[in-house]
Formats: C-alpha cells, sequence, structure tokens
C-alpha cells in the first residue's frame, strides 16, 4: 500500500441490513463483516474537538482492493447524523491511507484542513477531515491497522 491510496468508500445509512441485502441482491456486492462500533471498543473518540461516546453499525466488504464501507448511526452525535440529516443517505467519504497518520494530519493542518471526527479502534486510527467545500464529500485517513473479526456476516455462510 501506498501513502495516499484510495482504500475505502463509504456510505451512511439509515438500514445496514436493508443496505447490504440490496447490493448483495442487485450486484453481488459482498460478503460483509458487520461490526457495532461502540466505547470501549472505540477509543479516544472526537467530534467536531469535543469527546464522543457515539455508537453505530458498520458494515465492509472488497472489492479489488478497495473497502465499501456502509455506517448505520446508533446513538449519540456524529458527522453521520449530520450527514443523514442534510443530504440524506449516500456517499459520505473517501479514505486515503497514511502511514503515519500524525505527519500527514501536520500536513493538513498547515493548509488549514482541520479534523472533523477522530478515533481508534483496536490498530487502526482514523481522522475524517473538514474537505466537503473542496470535493463535496469528506476526506478520511487512516493507517488501515488491524481491527477484531466482525460480530456477524452476510449473507450467513
Amino acid at each position: 500500500m501506498r501513502e495516499g491510496d484510495i482504500i475505502q468508500i463509504a456510505h451512511v445509512v439509515r438500514n445496514l441490513d436493508e443496505t447490504m441485502k440490496r447490493y448483495w441482491e442487485t450486484f453481488h456486492i459482498g460478503p460483509w463483516g458487520i461490526y457495532t462500533f461502540a466505547p470501549p471498543a472505540v477509543r479516544d473518540s472526537m467530534v467536531r474537538g469535543k469527546p464522543s461516546d457515539h455508537t453505530y453499525l458498520l458494515a465492509i466488504t472488497w472489492i479489488d482492493g478497495v473497502q465499501l464501507e456502509l455506517m448505520q448511526p446508533l446513538t449519540g452525535r456524529s458527522i453521520y447524523d449530520e450527514h443523514l440529516e442534510s443530504k440524506g443517505e449516500g456517499v459520505h467519504h473517501i479514505k486515503l491511507f497514511s502511514r503515519n497518520c500524525g505527519e500527514a494530519l501536520k500536513r493538513f493542518t498547515a493548509q488549514g484542513i482541520p479534523v472533523i471526527q477522530s478515533g481508534k479502534i483496536d490498530k487502526d486510527e482514523f481522522y475524517y477531515l473538514d474537505t466537503e467545500k473542496l470535493f463535496g464529500y469528506i476526506i478520511e485517513i487512516g493507517n488501515n491497522g488491524k481491527i477484531r473479526a466482525p460480530e456477524r456476516r452476510y449473507p450467513a455462510r
């Protein structure tokens, strides 16, 4: 993996199970690994500069080395909720690989691009950048660190 590679395209959805089913039945995209992310699994969670304990469902599948991610907010407040309220369901962010997120964040901060949400899950760290005015969507950077096995799969094996 090279610095700046696109490693993920993510959608915010209202109903994770319905969306996975549509992807599977329409395009045979899957199988999906499904997670519930909440504290304490999600650490150092920040939303717009404040600590957050929001929870969400997440489903992932891989297509030619790029992860397709679906996210459904459950509790608390996050930029996923903001997206659903202002734009509805749809593409939320594109994630770029960064071997050293701290160094990358220094570069973006120097360009006037702040972090609007961040956190850590197992060995993975992620930072959503305020890039909607620049690109029409959010850019996320992350180290693609290893995370635990999914809680369930769709379709079930």
